[in-house]
């Protein structure tokens, strides 16, 4: 056990569903855990939730798509708690139509929304013998055998030569097939599935992009993300098979693992790597 109640963890869309379980079983461990959430109101509820579980968890407002908004919270915590500790990007949606503006909305917060918070937030992680961490909730529909474009495979999988503006394109070309209507002319995933996808194919790639990146810079900073398996949530009307509590449990697992046991640059899947 290496945390303490000084320990700070941060969780975007922690107001409910898989969120809220990782921020109440983070705060279970003895962690103090900031709770973001876009809306103030049920971001005040689900903090109040938890007090009533005598569990230590502050709320602040948070909208991942938005840049003021995040730097808001930097500023925040540099202020109350001089940095933090663990990082845990959750916020996500899903979407329901198919319109060019609907599908780069949801990748702004699935992809651009991580990206935006973790380079903002990620200069305050704490240096500790333990290591700081950032966990990426993730999906298996990111993974690349999903993606029919060859060439777009080779990139995202050469990680000596990967970078930020590789996967930028991807999801730009992949915005305009959307636009253009030539998304299944082109080897995009297609169905009401596939702007998620695109975006967690982005967000996998990402997390192997920071990961490396640390590592040449010698930060003892370790960067995962976790598939949390099919949790009845609202992202999929309730239709998951597993509890919200089985969902986090691998996140809130790699987020305390101690040092000597951690990986960077990796996907989880009921506390396994597996293949991106």
């Amino acid at each position: 056990r290496w945390w303490s109640k000084d320990t700070v963890a941060v969780v975007t869309g922690g107001n409910k569903g898989i969120g809220f379980e990782i921020v109440r079983q983070l705060a279970k461990k003895g962690i103090s855990v900031v709770l973001t959430a876009r809306d103030e109101k049920r971001g005040l509820a689900a903090q109040a939730k938890l007090k009533s579980e005598n569990l230590h968890v502050e709320f602040r407002e948070l909208d991942v798509s938005s840049s003021d908004s995040v730097a808001g919270l930097a500023s925040w915590l540099e202020k109350e708690y001089k940095g933090f500790d663990i990082l845990v990007n959750n916020a996500a949606v899903v979407g329901n139509e198919f319109s060019f503006q609907a599908v780069k909305n949801l990748v702004d917060t699935n992809y651009d929304g991580v990206k935006r918070t973790t380079r903002v937030l990620s200069p305050l992680l704490r240096p500790s013998q333990a290591g700081a961490r950032i966990v990426n909730i993730s999906s298996q529909l990111g993974q690349l055998h999903r993606l029919g474009i060859e060439s777009y495979k080779k990139k995202l999988t050469d990680i000596e030569n990967l970078s930020s503006e590789v996967i930028d394109s991807f999801v730009d070309d992949y915005l305009s097939a959307v636009r253009d209507g030539k998304v299944e002319a082109s080897g995009w995933p297609r169905g009401i599935f596939g702007a998620y996808t695109v975006s967690k194919i982005a967000l996998n790639a990402y997390t192997r992009l920071v990961a490396r990146d640390v590592q040449r810079e010698g930060r003892q900073l370790y960067v995962n993300c976790v598939h949390p398996g099919y949790v009845k949530t609202d992202l999929n009307n309730n239709r998951g098979f597993l509890s919200t509590e089985q969902g986090a449990d691998t996140a809130v697992w790699l987020a305390l693992v101690p040092a000597n046991e951690q990986s960077s640059g990796d996907f989880f899947y009921e506390r396994k790597k597996y293949e991106f």
